[in-house]
């Protein structure tokens, strides 16, 4: 059985203050060149399914009972929006462009929870379960993904894979959707191979203009 946690009434009212307190890029409509960079908001698509990178208070049923953790076809879903932050304290300063190989934490702006995996099976598809852990943005260190892209920095335009510092998965999508209480939700999981199930964009959102110009240095982790 799945299980909701209490109301967050707090949540639609932080997610608007995050975004009140971020720098929008340009008014284009679409999301427009320029690297992801450390504390922006936004929304992640995987181009395979179609669908955004979503959590929200509704607990598994099964497997280690934290929060579940799908894929919605939602383009306008507020419990959608996840906030890229650092690795450790000061690791992924604002207004960073994220490095290709950079580890980074993905926290669910409306829960505070950080996207998580770790050695329990997926409801569906018996992959990895992928679930939101922590609390206000604290979890612990399999709340580490490494990000898989090609040059030095993750482009907002390019398909990028997200692979788990801790067991090596990476964050996937194969096509499983729910019953209820979540109908029509997709299960997300983690794959242990890179394939067109794991490609993800980066789409809606507010992005910290960059605090450095990108093409300049050429540090790697």
């Amino acid at each position: 059985m799945w299980s909701a946690g209490c109301g967050r009434a707090a949540g639609p009212v932080l997610l608007g203050l995050l975004l009140a307190l971020l720098v929008p890029v340009s008014g284009a409509s679409k999301t427009g060149a320029g690297p992801v960079t450390c504390g922006s908001v936004l929304k992640l698509f995987n181009t395979q399914h179609r669908v955004r990178l979503h959590s929200h208070d509704i607990k598994y049923g099964s497997g280690s009972g934290q929060q579940s953790v799908t894929g919605v076809e939602a383009s306008d879903d507020a419990n959608s929006y996840w906030r890229i932050r650092g690795g450790s304290e000061g690791g992924c300063p604002r207004g960073s462009p994220v490095r290709c190989g950079q580890a980074v934490r993905l926290t669910h702006v409306l829960t505070g929870k950080n996207l998580h995996t770790h050695h329990f099976p997926s409801p569906l598809s018996n992959n990895q379960e992928v679930s939101a852990f922590g609390e206000g943005g604290e979890g612990d260190d399999l709340d580490l993904w490494t990000v898989r892209c090609s040059g030095q920095h993750w482009e907002r335009e390019a398909a990028v894979r997200f692979q788990h510092l801790g067991t090596s998965v990476f964050l996937s999508v194969t096509g499983e959707q729910y019953g209820n209480p979540i109908r029509g939700q997709y299960e997300v999981h983690g794959m242990p191979s890179a394939n067109t199930h794991n490609t993800w964009k980066a789409m809606e959102g507010i992005f910290i203009k960059p605090s450095v110009d990108p093409s300049a240095g050429h540090d790697e982790l």
